[in-house]
Formats: C-alpha cells, structure tokens, sequence
C-alpha cells in the first residue's frame, strides 16, 4: 500500500512527519514524499529540511494522499502542480486526506465542495472560500467521498491512527500508537484560542508576526 506525502516550501514539518511516523510502522505501508521536483524542500521558516524522493509523475495513483499545510499552502490555491496532482489522484485513492492548511489544497483542487472539513483554526475563513465548511473538530471524515481532514499540526497524528484503523484494522492502529508511544498529557490546556486567556493571545499573535 502507497502512501503519498507531497512536499513544498514553507510547509509545517509536523504535518507531514506526525502522520508519517504512525504510518510507517505497519510493514505492508510504503510511505513516499512527493513534489513537482526531487531535491531538498525547506520548511515554514528555513530552519528544516525535508526530502523530495518523487516526482508527481513518479507517482500518479497512490492508495492514499496525505496533504500537510503551513504557511505554503496559501502560494498553491490558484493552482498548479500540486493541485492539480492531488486532483487527479483523487479519483484512485483510498482515502484522500489533510493536515492543518493542506485542507486548503484539497480546497482548491474542488474535493471538499458542500462538505465539512476542519484545518488550522487560523485558516477558517479562507476554507470556507472552497465552499466546505469548517468546523471545530480534530478530524473530520467523510468515507463515502473517502475524504479525511485533520486540524492543526498535532492532529495529523490522531488522523494518521483513525486511517490506519480504516486501512488495516484497530489492532494495527493501537499498535503503531503503541510503539510511537502516543499518550499525550501535555502540561497545559491551550489546544485552542478559545482555552487561553487575552495575554496567551497577544503573544500568539506576536509569535505569528515574527514567523509568517
């Protein structure tokens, strides 16, 4: 089975590693990370860098697609490679999924037209653009359009556990969460703007304009 994980510049790391370190512990899963050209693609602020191990035309029709998101995605949504990847792909998967603003992606490639779909808390607005509409959930998924979206980041995780049950079994799915060893307790209860207080908020939004 083929898991394809596409790459571009500025994406988040995390959106793409997290799903990756849970799907790659079952044998019989080959995860590959696709993009318009092999070579090395930089991260959200330059710090990381991921490699691109094929090409879009290396790999037409993977079993499932997994989108990551980052501040990179917003350059995609006129179109082009990825897009038009992902929306050709789409007809063959098995599931054709998101991470944080990779929802934006499947946004514009026309897959989450009528649909509900949750991303980033921050990209909202511009999902609801793509005619989905956004809602407050760690995944969302729609099995007969065999489309999956997962919020920011973190989330990608809890998706990538949810397709493993979905492509092999919940047996499979506790045991790869077992051997990541996935039992978060974080220290603090600020998953979400709505949790934190004006203070937590105000450096938020300074961190957010230091780092886009």
């Amino acid at each position: 089975m083929q898991v394809a994980v596409p790459l571009f510049p500025r994406m988040t790391a995390l959106d793409a590693i997290g799903p990756y370190e849970v799907l790659q512990r079952v044998p019989d899963i080959d995860v590959v990370f696709v993009g318009e050209r092999r070579g090395e693609v930089r991260t959200e602020n330059g710090m990381l860098g991921l490699s691109v191990d094929a090409t879009f035309a290396d790999i037409p029709s993977p079993d499932v697609v997994v989108v990551p998101g980052g501040i990179g995605s917003r350059a995609l949504l006129a179109g082009g490679p990825l897009v038009d990847w992902v929306r050709a792909a789409h007809p063959g998967t098995r599931f054709t999924t998101s991470v944080c603003s990779g929802a934006l992606v499947l946004g514009a490639a026309g897959l989450l037209d009528g649909l509900t779909a949750t991303t980033h808390w921050g990209a909202f607005d511009v999902l609801a653009r793509f005619g989905a509409t956004p809602v407050t959930q760690r995944v969302v998924e729609h099995l007969p359009e065999r489309i999956v979206t997962a919020a920011g980041v973190s989330a990608g995780i809890d998706m990538a556990l949810r397709l493993l049950e979905l492509l092999v079994d919940d047996v499979a799915a506790q045991a790869a969460q077992v051997f990541i060893e996935y039992d978060p307790q974080p220290p603090f209860d600020a998953g979400h703007p709505s949790k934190v207080s004006d203070e937590v908020r105000a450096r938020l939004a300074e961190y957010r304009t230091v780092r886009s």
